[in-house]
């Protein structure tokens, strides 16, 4: 007797097209990674080298270190509260946080102000924040959503979250602009096509053909964020892969055991991202009256706060092999070569206005 196939969350999805009609790209990215029992956040282990992709704190220590080092300096920057909550949103497997609190350490006194916090929706994941930050000196407390934070100073790292965050796609046409939804095709096949009404509310001027995604969810967060940085005190700093400057484009992909994938043909089993909009994300945070430092490129980023420097102590007492490692880790993460982050990615920080200066950034000359 043949069992039954599973049921798949690419199953569930036709049911609902099916039943409901097409559904937004933004409805299916979050089904895609969001599902309580069957999203790809929630479901897997999608970091390090047996997974899907690697982020910048599972190639060197460095990275994590320096944002520790960074946070410290905000911390006297803004006045040094005597109790200041350090956020992570999607703390990965935690080698990011456990490599800054093992550098914040060099502080005592914020390390001694320190409440750990950190929003992951993956139970997975959450057991293995905590075993990575086992021996930290910290007890971290879980939250699913940034509301559940409770009030007071706070800085907040985001590396390689935003461009989790589900979009919408809309194409320019004769008739005006058209949201892209996703839906069957005559083989009841997931397939892109496009909504019958034009979109009233888009007036860009584009050629035919163009595609701008909206990221509204993420102006939504870094909104909530900003009002809270300014009603409570604290800082913001968010890494990520994208473009400084507002533009069209389609930047939809799909990430699957490290090579690119139909988005649409596993939900669920792929990452999907889009490269991060940083002038919609400033726009978002400025209209809280937040003060925006940045963007700048990663590599000039981690320069400026000392990444050559430490990867030279790193070198002193290490074989040819890990000095070798150091500075293909070097590479990786500060040089602008092809497959490199160091251009590709870009840093943004936020605070409140009286801060005109903030480690990493250039002067703030507006907002």
């Amino acid at each position: 007797m043949t069992e039954a196939r599973e049921h798949t969350l690419k199953d569930d999805i036709r049911e609902i097209i099916a039943d409901d009609g097409p559904i937004s790209l933004e409805r299916y990215m979050a089904l895609a990674l969001t599902h309580p029992t069957k999203g790809y956040y929630t479901s897997r282990n999608p970091f390090g080298a047996g997974g899907d992709f690697i982020t910048a704190p599972e190639i060197s220590q460095m990275f994590g270190e320096l944002i520790g080092l960074w946070a410290a300096e905000i911390w006297s920057l803004i006045g040094a509260p005597p109790r200041i909550r350090l956020v992570e949103l999607g703390p990965g497997r935690g080698v990011l946080m456990a490599d800054a609190l093992r550098a914040a350490r060099a502080a005592p006194d914020f390390f001694a102000a320190i409440e750990v916090e950190l929003v992951e929706a993956s139970d997975l994941l959450a057991a293995q924040q905590s075993a990575a930050l086992a021996d930290s000196g910290k007890t971290p407390v879980w939250r699913r959503s940034l509301d559940e934070i409770p009030a007071g100073p706070a800085i907040f790292i985001a590396n390689e979250f935003f461009d989790a965050l589900p979009v919408r796609q809309f194409l320019k046409t004769a008739q005006g602009w058209r949201e892209r939804l996703v839906g069957l095709d005559p083989d009841g096949q997931l397939a892109f096509g496009l909504k019958a009404e034009v979109e009233p509310y888009i007036k860009a001027e584009a050629p035919l053909g163009a595609i701008l995604e909206l990221g509204a969810a993420a102006h939504r967060l870094m909104t909530r964020i900003a009002a809270r940085i300014m009603t409570d005190n604290g800082a913001a700093l968010v890494i990520d892969y994208g473009y400084g400057r507002t533009d069209f484009g389609e930047t939809l992909q799909a990430v699957k055991a490290h090579q690119f994938v139909d988005p649409l043909a596993e939900p669920g089993l792929a990452d999907l991202t889009t490269h991060v909009d940083f002038s919609a994300l400033a726009r978002a945070a400025a209209s809280t009256n937040a003060l925006v430092h940045g963007p700048v490129e990663q590599g000039e980023f981690l320069k400026d706060l000392g990444i050559f420097q430490r990867a030279e102590m790193l070198r002193r007492n290490a074989t040819p092999e890990q000095a070798a490692a150091v500075d293909s880790a070097l590479a990786r993460l500060a040089g602008d070569g092809a497959g490199e982050m160091g251009a590709l990615f870009k840093a943004m920080a936020v605070t409140r206005r009286g801060l005109k200066e903030a480690p990493g950034f250039a002067p703030a000359t507006s907002s």
